[in-house]
């Protein structure tokens, strides 16, 4: 997989498509994403130690296959290729340039 956590993403298919958001969370072995703000759902919480129920929206997974890369320079989604040479780094198809690592967490 070619994503990693804190990559802008935008969805391709679905009922949010056209969304985009940051890379939460990432579950290979499932082939699925967590997209920060895309595929919310209601969940249901019971009254526990005093504190009352209530419904909270939180991000469910998303398929691999529904999301590509979101360049900010070029504003368009693109692939993502690995270069060949001494370091392995990753190369936006469309423009050829080098994806930076994201390192800012929240």
């Amino acid at each position: 997989m070619k994503f990693r956590i804190l990559d802008l993403v935008k969805v391709i298919a679905g009922r949010d498509k056209g969304k985009t958001g940051v890379i939460l969370k990432i579950c290979q072995s499932k082939g699925t994403l967590i997209v920060e703000g895309v595929n919310m759902v209601t969940k249901h919480l019971k009254p526990k130690d005093g504190q009352p129920g209530q419904k909270v929206e939180v991000e469910a997974s998303i398929a691999v296959s529904n999301v590509m890369y979101f360049s900010k320079k070029s504003n368009e989604v693109t692939r993502i290729k690995y270069s060949v040479g001494k370091d392995k780094q990753r190369v936006e198809v469309r423009s050829g340039e080098v994806i930076t690592a994201n390192t800012k967490r929240k």
